[in-house]
C-alpha cells in the first residue's frame, strides 16, 4: 500500500500546543468576521431602512445555516449562537426591548423570551397580557411575549379592534427538540410592525361570527375558500350575540387576500392578525 503523504496542516502533528494555537487562530478569524458583519449592520442602520427587526428574515437565515450545517457541533448550538448574534445586531439599530406576560412561578415565558431575543435584551415583566400590549402600543417595548391563544387566554380578541394595529409576528419556542430543562411553554410574539414572510409561514385570522356558529361550519367555509385551518379558537361570551374566532391557517396571509371575501359566515371583514415563521423542527401542538 502506498503511504499517505504527511498532512500539510502543522496542527495535525504538532500536539496539544499546536491544536490550541489553531483554535486561537480560528477564534480570531470568527471575531474578525463578526466585527465585519457588525459594520455592515451599522451601514444598513445609517441608510435609514425601516423595520430593523425582521423576524421572517431572521428565521430564513437560521434555516439556511441549518441546511448547510455539517459536523459534530449540535445544530441547536448553531441556533443559539445565531439567535444571540441576531439579537445583538438588532439592538445596534435602535433600542429594542421586551414586555413579557409571565405569571408562571417558573418564569417560563421569561425564559423563552431570553432564549430567543438574547440574554441581555432589556425586559419588562408583567402578569397582564393587556399591560404588555399597552407597553408595545406606547413604545415602551418593541415586542410583547404572550401565552399561546386559547379560550381562556383570549387576549387576542383585543387585536381585532386595536388602533393603531398590533400584529402577531412570531411563535416561541423557535427550535425543537427541547432538551431537559428547556421551557416547553408555547408563546406568541406581538409587535406594532407587520410580520415579514420567511418562506414557510402560518397566519392567524380573526373573525366575528354569530354566537351560534359551529366549528364544523367555520372549517367548511374556510376550506371552501382555500384557507386550510390548522387550529381554531372559538370564544362565546354569555349573553353576547357575537362569537370571536381565531383561526390558524397555512401560509403567509396578506390583508388584501381575495379568499377573505369568500367567507360568508363572518359578521364583518375578517382581520389578518399576523403570521409567524414555522419553527425549525416542526410546530408543536
Amino acid at each position: 500500500m502506498t503511504e499517505e503523504p504527511p498532512p500539510q496542516d502543522g496542527w495535525r502533528t504538532g500536539g496539544l500546543p499546536a491544536l490550541r494555537a489553531e483554535l486561537d487562530r480560528i477564534d480570531n478569524t470568527v471575531h474578525d468576521l463578526l466585527m465585519q458583519r457588525a459594520e455592515i449592520v451599522e451601514y444598513v442602520a445609517r441608510s435609514g431602512k425601516p423595520a430593523a427587526f425582521r423576524p421572517g428574515r431572521e428565521a430564513s437565515i437560521v434555516r439556511r445555516l441549518l441546511a448547510r450545517h455539517r459536523g459534530s457541533l449540535p445544530p441547536v448550538s448553531l441556533v443559539r449562537i445565531w439567535r444571540e448574534l441576531l439579537a445583538g445586531t438588532t439592538s445596534m439599530q435602535g433600542g429594542f426591548s421586551l414586555a413579557v406576560c409571565d405569571s408562571d412561578p417558573g418564569a417560563t415565558f421569561t425564559q423563552l423570551a431570553r432564549e430567543h431575543f438574547g440574554a441581555l435584551t432589556p425586559l419588562r415583566s408583567t402578569t397582564s397580557a393587556g399591560q404588555a400590549l399597552v407597553d408595545v402600543s406606547q413604545g415602551l417595548a418593541s415586542v410583547a411575549v404572550l401565552p399561546y391563544p386559547s379560550e381562556t387566554d383570549s387576549w387576542w380578541v383585543a387585536l381585532l379592534h386595536h388602533e393603531p394595529r398590533l400584529h402577531i409576528i412570531g411563535r416561541l419556542p423557535f427550535w425543537k427538540p427541547r432538551p431537559d430543562g428547556a421551557p416547553n411553554t408555547q408563546a406568541i410574539v406581538v409587535a406594532s410592525t407587520a410580520p415579514d414572510a420567511s418562506g414557510d409561514d402560518r397566519s392567524f385570522l380573526g373573525m366575528e361570527c354569530d354566537s351560534e356558529v359551529s366549528r364544523a361550519r367555520l372549517s367548511g367555509e374556510l376550506t371552501t375558500a382555500g384557507l386550510k385551518p390548522e387550529t381554531m379558537v372559538l370564544v362565546r361570551r354569555p349573553g353576547s350575540p357575537v362569537a370571536n374566532v381565531l383561526v390558524e391557517v397555512e401560509g403567509y396571509l396578506a390583508d388584501d387576500d381575495a379568499r377573505l371575501l369568500r367567507l360568508g359566515v363572518v359578521l364583518r371583514q375578517p382581520v389578518v392578525l399576523g403570521s409567524y415563521a414555522v419553527p425549525v423542527g416542526g410546530v408543536a401542538r
